[in-house]
């Protein structure tokens, strides 16, 4: 049984399918066995401070330059993207494809997964999740606007509406403008020299 998808077999499945699937415990494996992809982590730099794997990149999915990091690494370096559930790796994943390349993985359920697994990664403190904080900002808007139209206008209902609107586009096309705003708030940015831990740091393990 093979534990990880080699370059060779990775590319054949690109053809197919570039955007494939890796089970935690499968990136885990081929770690152990001394194998290297690429680890791009396209999270926001709070979440990473938070937990990473040890030796991952990170470049946040609305700065991610799709062509710089295809130059930088080649189509065929093998690349596995993470992201706290999969859904952002995914977007990531195909902006990299459409660059050219086409050696692509999502670590499968994202630094969720791999924490729920019990596998080793770096922890730092506990942040607040980028979809948790839009829900939170989701909900106080419609909120504000039921409000609003009760006590002040009622032209203020549109307000809820208005993110109703945004919130179905989103769940339709998988792309959320309210996130990507969010993303760029400044309790999720971190100093530069924060953001990135080498392979060989010597930062906590949360996770075995």
């Amino acid at each position: 049984m093979c534990d990880y998808v080699s370059a060779q077999s990775l590319s054949n499945n690109a053809m197919n399918d570039n955007l494939a699937p890796l089970a935690p415990v499968q990136l885990n494996a081929a770690l152990r066995r001394g194998e290297s992809p690429v680890l791009l982590d396209v999270r926001t730099p709070l979440e990473y401070q938070e937990v990473h794997l040890p030796g991952s990149r990170l470049i946040p999915l609305d700065e991610l330059d799709p062509g710089a990091v295809a130059r930088e690494h080649g189509s065929a370096g093998a690349c596995v993207v993470i992201c706290r559930s999969g859904s952002r790796a995914k977007k990531a994943a195909d902006k990299l494809a459409a660059a050219g390349m086409a050696n692509l993985q999502i670590l499968e359920g994202g630094m969720q997964a791999w924490a729920e697994a019990g596998l080793p990664a770096n922890c730092g403190r506990k942040v607040m999740s980028l979809e948790r904080q839009v829900r939170i900002a989701a909900g106080a808007i419609v909120l504000g606007g039921v409000l609003l139209a009760q006590f002040v206008n009622p032209a203020f209902a549109w307000l809820s509406g208005f993110v109703g609107a945004g919130l179905m586009i989103a769940g339709i096309t998988d792309w959320c403008g309210m996130g990507m705003l969010i993303a760029k708030a400044p309790w999720n940015r971190v100093p530069k020299s924060a953001a990135t831990t080498p392979a060989n740091a010597a930062t906590p393990s949360c996770c075995g």
